[in-house]
């Protein structure tokens, strides 16, 4: 994807037996794996003439309601287009498109190896998970406030550098990324650099004893470094995983029951980054919460206040206005703008919540490290469904 080249080598036997990017050496380590041909086609299409067909989304027993596309308003001309160019693979690495309106899923489309019940990983949309607990944790009183300074919650710690400065660090600062800490994913030069993090021992001391460049609640800077904080503070202020109290709090109110999510902020995390995995429904449930104003099939699981505070702007990040680990972002189609609340990771992971439309866009896909086109689609495909 990034127009590296790559050189494999073989061994004695002339069978490939590695390959080589840059410095770096990569050998075969097992010549006997099998790769499903779903991982590299969009969908196998047994009858080249078939085309795409749409079908209702089915009725499971998770809570999710379901309709028929042609009662949604979505024109079904622009979404059969859609799912054209997908499977022709002119939108490669899109594993899966969902749109709930009015509160029913109406379309909802899997491609290569994914399916409704496979888990799907979420990178830093998770961050918008470790809101919604902060939230809930607030709410429960296992937190006093957002006013809450952190250090308290780490008296073990030594901190060093600044420590004066980092003394006024509170919750909410981490919430909108204004930690004031020298960490910042866009500028290759901070130090709190995100792999040099994920090789350490405690990701929470070593996010801590970064140095201060700004003053907390000052410039916004996108820093994982200020949600995996949030969530060890979670854990202590109510003294069970984080994992857990997203069960009781969250995923069993939500009937979610199928998921993984090992919160551990230390090297041993370094490949899954203490991210949350889902399933696309599941993911389309949390954006329906938030539009719901906290609220599942008449239960309050997260307080409106809490949902309202949360999706506001609070920070520009990016030049991206910036809520409780929320981005605010708008989408342009056919000269009309379009305004959400998104919860986005790496490879195209989004959870967009239209409130204007009362529309939930699901998407997820694997273009890691390199453009993604979900935001497209529902430029092109989606958003111009509906009247201006």
């Amino acid at each position: 994807m990034n127009n590296n080249e790559v050189r494999f080598f073989r061994d004695s036997r002339n069978k490939i037996a590695g390959y080589k990017t840059g410095k770096d050496s990569f050998k075969l380590l097992d010549d006997k794996l099998v790769f499903p041909k779903e991982m590299w086609y969009p969908r196998i299409q047994t009858n080249q003439n078939a085309g795409y067909i749409y079908h209702q989304p089915e009725t499971i027993a998770d809570g999710i309601a379901t309709g028929n596309v042609k009662d949604s308003g979505l024109n079904n001309a622009l979404l059969d287009e859609m799912m054209k160019k997908i499977i022709d693979g002119q939108y490669p690495n899109v594993h899966s498109v969902l749109i709930m309106k009015h509160g029913e899923l109406f379309f909802e489309e899997y491609f290569y190896e994914y399916n409704r019940n496979k888990l799907h990983e979420l990178r830093s949309a998770t961050k918008s998970f470790v809101s919604a607990l902060t939230g809930i944790a607030i709410d429960e009183k296992y937190i006093k406030s957002k006013e809450a300074h952190i250090l308290d919650y780490f008296p073990e710690y030594t901190i060093a550098n600044d420590l004066a400065a980092k003394q006024k660090i509170t919750i909410e600062n981490l919430l909108t990324n204004q930690s004031g800490l020298d960490c910042d994913v866009s500028n290759p030069k901070s130090a709190g650099n995100e792999v040099d993090m994920g090789k350490t021992d405690d990701w929470v001391k070593y996010t801590l004893e970064l140095p201060m460049i700004d003053s907390a609640g000052g410039k916004g800077m996108y820093c994982s470094g200020n949600p995996i904080t949030m969530g060890r503070i979670i854990e202590k202020a109510s003294g069970q995983p984080l994992k857990h109290f997203a069960e009781q709090y969250l995923f069993k109110p939500l009937g979610i029951d199928n998921y993984i999510w090992n919160f551990e902020p230390t090297k041993t995390s370094l490949e899954t980054f203490c991210q949350l995995y889902l399933t696309p429904r599941e993911m389309a449930k949390f954006g329906q919460l938030y539009l719901n104003k906290g609220s599942w099939n008449g239960k309050q699981i997260i307080s409106s206040e809490w949902v309202e505070q949360s999706l506001k702007k609070h920070s520009v990040v990016q030049g991206v206005n910036y809520g409780y680990l929320w981005w605010n972002k708008y989408l342009d189609a056919d000269g009309v703008r379009y305004y959400s609340y998104g919860a986005q990771g790496n490879g195209g992971q989004k959870i967009y919540i239209f409130q204007n439309l009362d529309m939930v866009v699901v998407i997820t896909g694997g273009n890691y490290n390199s453009h993604s086109p979900s935001d497209e689609l529902i430029e092109k495909y989606i958003l111009p469904s509906f009247k201006k």
